[in-house]
């Protein structure tokens, strides 16, 4: 038998190879024979995803990568010009203007914490807007209920509240809150 020992973390190989393991059919007891582990700890990694391996996000070639965000940071300390950068980088001075903006500026912008929010904000499925507003969701199945379309709802609320910018719900977003079951914000408010 296996004398116990203090939790050691299991490492990524570790875990790439109680997966190759699983899936040739080794059963627990075998797989953490074979790694020096117990078959709890083996059954720990498995039961995560529910017995399936999830697979590694992979970034498409048209998303900036971490190297052209270093490459922009780079650019910004050495005061280039957007269109200098996106020169160099062979991309659209738009992208490179919004991936600016969009992470902090020119002045607070950061390669590693732009990469990490675009991993972040790529991550699927996203909530919904109004499933995190509580308040917004009674005002719109208000109106909802007046027979408001939301065309009328998300216009009455950019006029209505010009400051509060996460009130600024389009229709398509009222329209998937009341019509897709698995974010049926909407539809538990109106019944």
């Amino acid at each position: 038998l296996m004398a116990r020992t203090r939790f050691k973390r299991l490492t990524q190989k570790e875990k790439d190879e109680i997966w190759l393991r699983w899936k040739a059919g080794e059963n627990l007891k075998a797989i953490g024979e074979a790694l020096g582990r117990t078959p709890p700890a083996v059954h720990f990694v498995l039961s995560q995803n529910g017995g399936v391996k999830q697979l590694t996000p992979k970034r498409s070639s048209k998303h900036l990568s971490l190297k052209e965000r270093e490459e922009i940071s780079r650019g910004l300390a050495q005061s280039l010009s957007i269109r200098e950068i996106s020169r160099k980088l062979n991309r659209s001075p738009s992208t490179i203007s919004r991936e600016i903006s969009r992470n902090g500026g020119q002045a607070n912008y950061r390669a590693c914490t732009a990469d990490e929010g675009a991993w972040e904000r790529a991550k699927r499925p996203q909530p919904c807007k109004l499933s995190l507003q509580p308040e917004l969701t009674e005002l719109v199945a208000t109106k909802l209920m007046l027979f408001w379309s939301p065309e009328q709802i998300a216009g009455w609320l950019k006029s209505e509240y010009p400051d509060k910018e996460n009130w600024q719900v389009s229709h398509e977003t009222i329209y998937k809150s009341l019509y897709i079951q698995t974010r049926g914000v909407l539809k538990k408010e109106l019944l």
